[in-house]
């Protein structure tokens, strides 16, 4: 693991207590649902869902990996969708890329794939904007991970979901155009961070 991300995941799991009682009891239900899938032998896939698939959903998706694989959990598959497909937002490219991700794109589309590595012996991420039925997302044995209200309100139902659960977390969209915009896009990926190796130490116990 690239060491800048190594470090900030070693930060993080000491801030285990920033997370509310609340929070932590959905985040857990998520870890039940993985461990069965550990316990039968089966991989875990987890699709992180907002409504654009630009910005807190590819954070879910990319930290959910990270934190599989700083806890050594096993066949550990994410993804990401919106319900309806605009592009990865440049903001969310910057804060990935500030935090000590690699990010590259040699695409000039509308919607262009951007490879996302956090390790040089792992392979990298492919990120870019798609709706939950796209055919790289899977069509079945999935948890839906709801990362936005507007999305969790819109999609009440996700087709081939075993499991549909809300972590609803702020838009860092509010900020665009803000001398804020490049914090607050850093503090929410560091949030959905802390979440998602909360949720797998737990696998660990």
């Amino acid at each position: 693991m690239k060491e800048k991300i190594q470090s900030i995941c070693d930060q993080l799991v000491n801030e285990f207590d920033q997370i509310s009682p609340s929070r932590k009891e959905i985040l857990e239900k998520i870890a039940d649902y993985a461990r069965n899938k550990i316990l039968n032998g089966q991989t875990i896939k987890l699709i992180y869902v907002c409504t654009h698939n630009s910005r807190r959903s590819h954070f879910g998706q990319v930290w959910g990996k990270v934190a599989s694989e700083y806890y050594d959990i096993p066949n550990v598959q994410t993804f990401s969708a919106g319900t309806e497909a605009t592009a990865m937002h440049p903001n969310t490219v910057n804060a990935l890329r500030a935090i000590g991700f690699e990010v590259q794109s040699d695409e000039k589309a509308p919607n262009p794939c951007y490879s996302v590595r956090f390790d040089d012996q792992k392979p990298p991420l492919l990120c870019y904007s798609k709706t939950i039925d796209n055919e790289s997302n899977p069509t079945e044995a999935f948890a839906a991970i709801m990362t936005c209200s507007e999305a969790e309100e819109n999609c009440p139902f996700v087709p081939g979901a075993e499991l549909r659960i809300s972590t609803t977390y702020e838009d860092p969209k509010a900020f665009d155009g803000t001398p804020e915009q490049d914090e607050k896009y850093i503090e929410r990926s560091l949030q959905i961070a802390r979440d998602n190796l909360y949720l797998f130490s737990l696998l660990k116990e």
